[in-house]
């Protein structure tokens, strides 16, 4: 596994920029989301979308759209932590339409107010501010 830095960029081996990795293989999904709100938390969305993608690629059918839009929604914040304005708006777009149109075992979380936030997200990025922030 490659060392990254907190934004997932690669970086040499024994970095002092380097964190410490996530687990590769899909985690049970309250363990997931319980990992993925911890690095989010800590600023690391880039390693939340690695370990919500990793249980999007296991779940059944029926909860996959749930992973997939939280995967994307992390991913939109870890373009944006790296700069990438367009991308990162895209995303958080095309995550809160997938989690919008989610109707499926949620695991406790609150799926429309997660696509909400990911929605104001993006439209206060947009309009030159920070955002609010988002939560799993």
């Amino acid at each position: 596994m490659r060392a990254r830095d907190a934004a997932g960029r690669p970086v040499p081996p024994g970095s002092p920029d380097a964190v410490e990795p996530v687990p590769e293989q899909a985690l049970p999904p309250r363990e997931a989301l319980a990992l993925a709100r911890d690095l989010l938390a800590r600023g690391r969305p880039f390693f939340a979308h690695d370990v919500l993608e990793a249980r999007w690629k296991a779940a059944p059918p029926q909860e996959r759209d749930l992973w997939q839009g939280l995967a994307q929604v992390c991913v939109g914040l870890t373009h944006l932590q790296r700069g990438n304005q367009v991308g990162g708006l895209r995303l958080l777009r095309r995550g809160a339409d997938r989690l919008e149109a989610f109707h499926g075992p949620s695991y406790d979380v609150d799926v429309p107010a997660v696509a909400r936030a990911a929605v104001a997200h993006a439209e206060a990025v947009e309009a030159g501010g920070q955002g609010p922030g988002i939560g799993l």
